[in-house]
């Protein structure tokens, strides 16, 4: 589902909310405990006579540092693009294009967008080569690259079109910040609020589907949109809707809107709001947001407007929550940058987690294991061969996208060379891999006890919130 604002930050609309959240409705039941389906733990290694780490080609950047605004470009995240009236326009002026290319990418886009619809079976690299084959089919080889690279850059912005130059961040994997700043790890299904360095409190949260990838970049985060309102676009998939007619605004409060009773604005396409079921936490539940439950949205803007120094009276929330058709925008006030990392090999106190590839960045690999462990004081070859062992069962069984293919692919649509061609993703036709995954097969995380690693790497997460 995709969705803009057109009366509240005019010019952010249109990439933002083309691209926003699936419609969900209000939830407030707990989440429950993660199963042992989600995770495999390997607390006592057993022996191997083969300790060597599986290593995929051509890996990925783990820490966004190095991969800032990485994320594929999708057909859907182009039609997003589309949105923006001035996109078309730029496309014809800065890549040259003519105006019979810009109407077949326009209508390309279109059409994937309109077919989206549950499935089980796509991933990341079927959506961005679908797309990569269908736009170098239109404007060739050359400014295709050319493409991914502008749309790159406008996804670097914020709310007001401006450019997004954020907080710098380490170049260390796993880097614990010494700063204020909020950080999402996407393959960790987590949020955590630091001050000053301190980790303050932890989210689980719901990240964007594979074909609505979340991007690797550090945003920030200026304001607290409380009831908000929506604006269906002018998109098929809201001409069949019974509900919803597109232009017709949906107001503030209403149960058919899906940002829940807050949002607030990253930079363009992403925001942080509410509206999920405490179900959808640890998996897909978005189109390129990191979403959260109505009760967790209402205490995560408090911990924002608490560290960002800005005073909301209690009397204020009161009010805002009293009058759910009543938006209101209040700016922080100091600026609190947002990092979004993909990050599949974490240390927290003596455990080396691994998650899985869910957008197929060929993150789990021996290079970027011995970076992670490096970066804490550890060798790998010092390891017994017991762990590093099941740090090879486990980085290969990690190794994988949602529906359980290797996952050895970078994902940028400038570059498929790497698509693993024995995948089954890799067998759908164009319309089929347009739709939009919402489950994942098999295990999240692998997690192994390391005794050289006892009270090193990022902290665990701090008074969770599970929905």
């Amino acid at each position: 589902m995709s969705f803009r604002i057109k009366r509240i930050f005019p010019i952010f609309l249109a990439a933002l909310f083309a691209v926003g959240c699936e419609t969900q409705q209000p939830t407030t039941q707990p989440q429950q405990p993660a199963t042992n389906s989600n995770t495999v733990a390997a607390v006592n290694p057993s022996p191997s006579s083969s300790p060597v780490v599986i290593a995929s080609p051509s890996p990925s950047p783990i820490n966004s540092a190095t991969a800032a605004n990485s994320a594929p470009v999708t057909l859907p995240v182009l039609d997003a693009m589309f949105a923006d009236e001035n996109f078309a326009g730029e496309l014809k002026s800065k890549l040259g294009l003519s105006d019979e290319q810009v109407t077949q990418l326009r209508t390309s886009a279109r059409e994937a967008t309109a077919k989206l619809k549950e499935n089980e079976d796509g991933s990341t690299s079927a959506a961005a080569k679908n797309a990569h084959e269908q736009i170098g089919g239109i404007i060739g080889e050359e400014k295709t690259k050319q493409l991914a690279q502008f749309v790159s850059e406008r996804w670097n912005k914020d709310e007001n079109g401006n450019v997004n130059n954020a907080a710098t961040v380490s170049n260390q994997p796993g880097s614990v910040p010494t700063d204020t700043r909020i950080v999402v790890n996407t393959p960790a299904y987590r949020m955590d609020v630091f001050r000053d360095g301190k980790l303050l409190k932890s989210y689980k949260v719901g990240i964007g589907y594979p074909e609505f990838p979340l991007p690797t970049a550090t945003r920030k985060a200026s304001s607290i949109i409380f009831n908000p309102t929506w604006t269906p676009p002018d998109e098929p998939w809201v001409e069949g809707s019974k509900t919803v007619k597109a232009g017709e605004k949906v107001a503030a409060g209403s149960k058919l809107n899906p940002l829940g009773p807050i949002k607030i604005p990253i930079g363009m396409p992403s925001l942080i709001h509410g509206g999920k079921s405490a179900a959808k936490l640890g998996g897909f539940a978005s189109h390129g947001c990191v979403g959260l439950t109505n009760a967790q949205i209402k205490d995560f803007a408090s911990m924002l407007a608490q560290v960002s120094n800005t005073e909301i009276k209690k009397e204020d929330l009161a009010a805002y929550e009293k009058n759910k058709t009543e938006t209101k925008n209040v700016k922080l006030a100091s600026v609190i940058p947002v990092e979004l990392r993909y990050e599949t090999i974490v240390i927290e106190d003596g455990k080396l987690h691994i998650y899985r590839d869910v957008y197929e960045r060929g993150t789990n690999t021996e290079e970027n294991l011995r970076k992670v462990l490096e970066a804490n004081g550890v060798s790998l070859d010092s390891l017994s061969e017991p762990e590093r062992a099941k740090i090879t069962e486990g980085l290969k069984q990690m190794a994988r996208n949602a529906q359980g293919n290797a996952a050895e692919a970078k994902t940028n649509s400038t570059d498929n060379s790497n698509v693993n061609k024995n995948s089954s993703a890799d067998k759908k036709t164009k319309s089929e891999s347009a739709k939009v995954t919402r489950t994942i097969k098999g295990a999240k995380e692998f997690v192994i006890e390391i005794a050289a690693l006892k009270g090193k790497g990022y902290p665990a997460p701090l008074n969770l919130s599970k929905g």
